[in-house]
């Protein structure tokens, strides 16, 4: 089984085909998904969802492009909504200078209360980071510092030197169409040196369909394929690589039920 670890469900994108995209998910070998919030006030979608599928499971947060306008959901908040059984980490959440859709200032402000929330929780953060390397790092070492909470880098197409001061504090690294892409000969070399026992797969979907989809609307049964580069990069069978991400997926995201990942 692969378990495409972020994806968005609740995007228009997909309306009305839920039950089509599972399926050919579920053809393709991926038989978990995790559906992800970036509103909270859009949260109770996210959630219904995940409720109405048992191969899907959600997160709760605030993407850096909506922190200004939510930046009143504080950390109480946000540990109530994520003790529903399907809820089974935060985020996503980060820093995002590229499109600087809100105020440096209250993107760091609002990530560091998500932060907060997966300390509390023990759920991992699924953090959004993009042009923001050194200041990401930095907020990851000075946070820990605090006490420890699980991190995953998601969609990671950031520099060599996030990957290695994140992985240093136990974070995990999560791969996306865009380790497919032709121009992706740097991104390939930094996967080849993550340990095999912090990397996970994505979609991302609806964005970064890859090779040879790119430019197409992403969906789950996708991550297969990227599943298969990286396993080219790590010199390993695509078998092996399925194997090593969902187990890798399963200690990170330990709220899911074990039997989840027996059957």
């Amino acid at each position: 089984m692969i378990v495409d670890s972020h994806c968005h469900l609740d995007f228009p994108d997909f309306a009305g085909e839920t039950n089509a995209l599972i399926a050919r998910a579920a053809a393709a070998d991926v038989g978990l998904m995790v559906t992800i919030g970036t509103r909270v006030r859009d949260f109770a979608k996210v959630l219904a969802i995940a409720e109405a599928h048992p191969e899907v499971y959600c997160t709760v947060g605030t993407h850096p492009h909506e922190a200004e306008k939510e930046a009143h959901v504080g950390v109480d908040e946000l540990v109530t909504l994520a003790s529903h059984p399907k809820v089974i980490g935060i985020g996503e959440a980060g820093l995002d200078y590229y499109y600087d859709s809100s105020p440096r200032d209250v993107q760091s402000a609002v990530f560091r209360r998500h932060i907060d929330a997966a300390r509390r929780t023990g759920l991992p953060l699924c953090i959004h980071s993009r042009d923001a390397d050194d200041d990401m790092a930095s907020i990851l070492e000075e946070e820990t510092a605090k006490g420890a909470f699980p991190i995953l880098l998601h969609c990671f197409s950031s520099g060599r030197e996030l990957m290695e001061r994140a992985v240093a504090l136990g974070a995990f690294v999560s791969f996306s169409g865009i380790l497919t892409f032709k121009r992706s000969d740097d991104l390939r070399d930094i996967a080849k040196d993550v340990p095999a026992d912090r990397l996970l797969v994505e979609t991302d979907a609806p964005y970064l369909a890859p090779l040879p989809w790119r430019g197409k609307r992403n969906e789950p049964a996708y991550v297969a394929h990227t599943a298969k580069v990286l396993a080219e990069v790590k010199g390993v069978t695509p078998a092996e690589m399925a194997e090593t991400t969902t187990a890798n997926f399963a200690r990170l995201f330990a709220k899911v039920p074990r039997e989840v990942f027996a059957s």
